[in-house]
């Protein structure tokens, strides 16, 4: 597989992690009849909330994730490993948002993970736009 393709199948699990986050919107909202916004319902705000989340997180890292996958000076290992953590970490961090209003382990390993790999993805497209000065 190329860099694009893993950067293909990191973008599609991470739009189908946005899409259950929405779904369990959809379903707090139904489940708890609120039609705009989170009625006053904490159940319906955590599970906006976990949707929110995600998506301050995952368009910004899929555009990151796409430049490595394009960038000559870039291993395939970095498209692979970055990718990997910040999946991994947005799967653990919507599990723990979802499941807990509090404080979880998911929520704290997630978050880890996907600000390792924002630094690591930001490291890489500095580097790998200043290579050609270097």
């Amino acid at each position: 597989m190329t860099k694009l393709d893993w950067a293909s199948v990191y973008a599609g699990v991470n739009l189908l992690i946005l899409f259950i986050l929405a779904f369990g919107v959809v379903r707090a909202r139904q489940k708890h009849k609120v039609s705009l916004g989170d009625g006053g319902n904490p159940a319906v705000l955590q599970a906006m909330r976990a949707h929110a989340n995600a998506t301050e997180y995952i368009p910004a890292a899929l555009v990151g994730i796409g430049l490595l996958a394009i960038l000559d000076p870039v291993p395939i290992l970095a498209v692979q490993v970055l990718g990997g953590v910040f999946t991994f970490g947005r799967i653990l961090h919507g599990i723990g948002m979802s499941s807990s209003g509090g404080v979880s382990a998911g929520r704290m390993i997630g978050i880890l993970c996907t600000w390792l790999a924002f630094l690591g993805i930001g490291g890489f497209l500095i580097w790998a736009g200043l290579s050609p000065l270097l």
